[in-house]
């Protein structure tokens, strides 16, 4: 059985037994709930343990290596430049049309209260700080506290700008620190697969004692969620049609035919670099240019997470819906900036951009049980999240192919 698979049977055994325990009016083991929830506490604990090694060696191994480094140049800022804006656009879409749509989501205020004081978690706003000191805590006095701290931001600055610090020393002595770092990505990686494989049981846990709260308003409540989210991402896919026609000037009818096979590996396996051979086909097809699409596409498929800033904000805009915790408007433009800038060093495995989001969690005053909860129904979402994710990496292609075409 797929760890997908797996990960699906134990959400809807958590919800099925759950659901069945909340029916018995509480007659039949009652503490079981928080008997259980321990575990899947425990687990979370383990997805947060491998965030910062791994965010901090995948930077420094992204930016410090010599092929990365050199890679990086030859792309230019223009490329780069247009990830951002597209994750921008994606950001401020999602800014736009989620809140509003699940607010819909009819959620009771009095187990949303319960759920959250359960988890000992706080209200958004008493975490934020003055703008002032937001800006000058960017810049970190002690990087090591920062990591502690779960500072995320401070700590990206800090590694971007030792990387590039790494790229003025000598070649020996870079190798030598490189090398550490990709041990240590590699053993997060290893640990983060053993993690995975419990996922099953740590799901049951975090979900059985959601549904014993919620009965079987529980599937209702998740089920929305991910129609909601499946929705705002496919619709933010059929932007990227016109946007293809227009700037890139590529046939509707070529494109369209061009990328749905990308679509289809991509959605059914969730793996942007399993559909860059596909990509590459899909490119080819369209007649653009192989200097850049040899040169984008690698790195598109590494840094360029187009939807996934939809998923995971709404996602956490839901999370905090589903525990009775209010966003105003400074916390909701925070999560999706921060979720933005993770995007772009998501880790290359399902729900990758989920486990590396507990820093922006953890900062906001949000339960961390929450990512738990995301990552059982995430099956679907994910699927959706990579079809746009590839067909962005095409209209991305053809924009700049015609850039190359006009110097």
């Amino acid at each position: 059985m797929s760890s997908s698979s797996r990960i699906l049977l134990g959400l809807s055994l958590g919800l099925a037994a759950g659901i069945l325990h909340s029916l018995g009016d509480g007659q039949i083991l009652t503490s079981l709930p928080e008997l259980i929830k321990p575990i899947g506490t425990l687990w979370v604990n383990a997805i947060r343990m491998t965030v910062v090694p791994l965010i901090v060696a995948m930077l420094i191994t992204s930016i410090a290596s010599e092929q990365k480094g050199g890679l990086l140049a030859t792309l230019g800022g223009k490329t780069i430049g247009l990830f951002a804006m597209m994750i921008g656009s994606a950001c401020i879409y999602t800014l736009i049309l989620a809140p509003p749509l699940l607010s819909f989501v009819n959620i009771d205020p009095t187990i949303a209260a319960t759920m959250l004081e359960n988890t000992g978690a706080v209200g958004a706003a008493a975490e934020l700080p003055p703008f002032s000191d937001w800006l000058v805590g960017l810049i970190p006095t002690n990087p090591l506290k920062a990591a502690t701290d779960s500072a995320m931001l401070p700590l990206i600055i800090f590694t971007i700008l030792f990387s590039f610090a790494l790229l003025k020393i000598s070649a020996a002595e870079r190798a030598t620190i490189l090398r550490f770092f990709t041990a240590i990505k590699d053993a997060m990686f290893v640990l983060i697969g053993w993690i995975l494989t419990i996922a099953p049981l740590g799901v049951f846990a975090l979900v059985f004692p959601l549904a014993a709260r919620m009965g079987i308003s529980a599937v209702t409540v998740l089920g929305s969620f991910i129609v909601i989210a499946c929705s705002l991402v496919t619709l933010m896919l059929l932007m990227l049609y016109p946007l293809a026609v227009i700037v890139g000037r590529v046939s509707l009818g070529q494109f369209t035919r061009a990328v749905a096979p990308v679509q289809v590996i991509g959605f059914t396996t969730r793996s942007s670099l399993a559909s860059l051979p596909a990509t590459f086909v899909a490119t080819e097809t369209l007649g653009l240019s192989a200097k850049v699409t040899g040169l984008v596409l690698p790195i598109a498929v590494s840094l360029f997470k187009f939807a996934s800033p939809i998923g995971r904000a709404a996602g956490t805009f839901f999370i905090a819906s589903l525990y009775g915790i209010t966003l105003g408007p400074t916390e909701l433009i925070i999560i999706v900036l921060s979720i933005g800038l993770l995007s772009f060093y998501s880790p290359g495995i399902p729900s990758g951009g989920l486990l590396i989001m507990t820093p922006v969690y953890i900062s906001l005053g949000l339960p961390v049980e929450g990512i738990g909860i995301l990552i059982s129904i995430d099956l679907l979402l994910d699927m959706f999240i990579t079809a746009a994710n590839v067909t962005a990496n095409v209209t991305i292609a053809a924009i700049l192919t015609r850039d190359d075409r006009r110097i």
